[in-house]
């Protein structure tokens, strides 16, 4: 499905003018950063919001990221409708990718059942690339 197609969808051109090369590469290419490497891996926030770095929509708030060891942010709940997931079989096998459901940017790839101490029992495992964070507790509730 073409990015044009989501309500913040813009043409392949117009994310390029946009973003950088690494966001560009990660969001719109569907790369992921080296483990380790993001500035939100170890970002424990009390309050505020992790947005798309693409289109700014609020994706997850800072109550639901935790420490999973992986390497990447890892948050176990998105804010409802913001975030997508698709079944990913590249590299030889199934995993479950997450996108930006307003622009469907790639933000990572989500794991079931790997018995972290949350909620869900699930581990959305995102590129820093793909989100920028917004310290304002109220802008997820303003824009979801």
């Amino acid at each position: 499905m073409s990015s044009e197609n989501f309500p913040k969808g813009k043409s392949e051109a117009e994310w390029q003018a946009q973003l950088s090369p690494e966001q560009f590469r990660i969001l719109r290419k569907k790369g992921t950063e080296p483990a380790g490497s993001g500035e939100y891996d170890k970002h424990y926030p009390d309050k505020g919001v992790y947005e798309c770095a693409g289109c700014g929509t609020p994706l997850y708030t800072a109550d639901t990221k935790f420490k999973s060891g992986c390497g990447w942010p890892a948050f176990f709940d998105a804010i409802p409708g913001a975030v997508t997931q698709h079944v990913d079989s590249s590299f030889g096998m199934q995993r479950t990718e997450i996108v930006c459901t307003a622009c469907g940017g790639h933000l990572g790839h989500l794991f079931k059942g790997e018995g972290f101490n949350t909620p869900t029992d699930e581990r959305a495992c995102v590129n820093s690339v793909s989100i920028r964070f917004n310290g304002d507790a109220e802008a997820g509730k303003a824009k979801a």
